[in-house]
């Protein structure tokens, strides 16, 4: 596994690391669908344990998923994995809670505690702003960013980071917050990262970059042939894609393309393009790749290489339409 300096925090990681919003299982908020349907607990702690011995030691959670139990999971392994070789990230920002805003300083203190733990640890390695509300006119985020100063002085927490959907909002709130991290969404086909401004701003601030989703719920993979509605509770229901016959018929296309171009080069040739593309153009960045069995995590552990920028650009144009297929 390539390993990169994650950025002003001076720790490497991994360029594929582990994600585990799906460790958390179905949910619903509201009539909303959150979480993942065909969790297996046991099978992911295997996961995890796995994903440390092939070198994957940068494990990415957050209290909201399944209501901490995937932060539990992970407490769960330090079992069989030491906690020191991981470089661990959890979130806040996602739940309210009982002080009505998720960054009220005592919101934020008390749920920091309350991951601590479920994840049998005295630190984490690296703390993020779950999203970027902080209530009208911001009126909680001076403080916030304060609380979050003085747990990283109190030694509860290494480095800050601040994770988004919206790319833009990331760039008009890293300038504020200054954070080591940024976790941004993006993959080939939703990219907003030089646009946004946030490219400019992290080559700027060397601050270190998690791509979340890069295959956007596996939809990219191409491997579903026909519209797909999930179990309750799984949040690739409201994504439309699953549900399109030709966005189906596209991405299996650009699998047979990309297999036809990388096969002989990898197993995995479609992971390869579509996180290799991701990756070639921000060299503190690493793709956070949901692992839920002893598989995946041997699929992951092969990926991690740069394209070259003619290459990500090829894959970039086929996934869009722009390139022929």
């Amino acid at each position: 596994m390539r390993m990169l300096r994650f950025g002003r925090t001076e720790h490497e990681v991994p360029a594929v690391s582990f994600g585990t919003w799906s460790h958390g299982g179905p949910k619903v908020v509201g009539k909303e669908a959150v979480g993942w349907a065909g969790h297996d607990d046991e099978l992911a702690v295997a996961a995890l344990a796995l994903a440390a011995e092939r070198g994957i030691v940068h494990w990415d959670t957050a209290d909201v998923y399944g209501d901490g139990h995937a932060e539990e999971l992970i407490g769960r392994v330090w079992e069989q994995v030491p906690r020191e070789r991981v470089f661990l990230a959890t979130k806040i920002g996602w739940d309210p809670g009982p002080h009505g805003h998720q960054y009220h300083p005592t919101q934020i203190r008390e749920r920091l505690e309350r991951s601590l733990s479920l994840l049998r640890t005295e630190r984490v390695d690296l703390y993020y702003f779950h999203r970027c509300e902080f209530g009208k006119d911001d009126v909680y985020l001076d403080d916030a960013v304060t609380v979050f100063r003085e747990l990283r002085d109190e030694g509860k927490i290494g480095s800050i980071g601040l994770s988004d959907w919206d790319l833009y909002k990331l760039t008009r709130y890293a300038s504020r917050i200054e954070p080591d991290v940024v976790q941004p969404y993006r993959n080939v086909v939703d990219d907003s990262y030089t646009s946004s401004g946030l490219r400019g701003w992290v080559e700027e601030n060397d601050a270190g970059v998690a791509w979340f989703s890069p295959l956007k719920h596996g939809l990219l993979l191409g491997k579903y042939e026909r519209p797909t509605t999930f179990d309750e509770g799984d949040m690739r229901n409201r994504i439309p894609g699953f549900r399109d016959q030709a966005t189906l018929d596209h991405l299996r296309r650009c699998r047979e393309r990309v297999t036809e171009r990388f096969g002989d080069r990898t197993d995995q040739p479609v992971l390869m393009a579509l996180l290799g593309a991701l990756l070639a153009d921000a060299p503190t960045a690493c793709v956070l790749l949901g692992m839920r069995n002893r598989q995946q995590v041997e699929a992951a552990a092969a990926l991690g290489d740069l394209l070259s920028p003619e290459e990500a650009e090829w894959v970039r144009a086929l996934y869009r339409g722009s390139e022929s297929d």
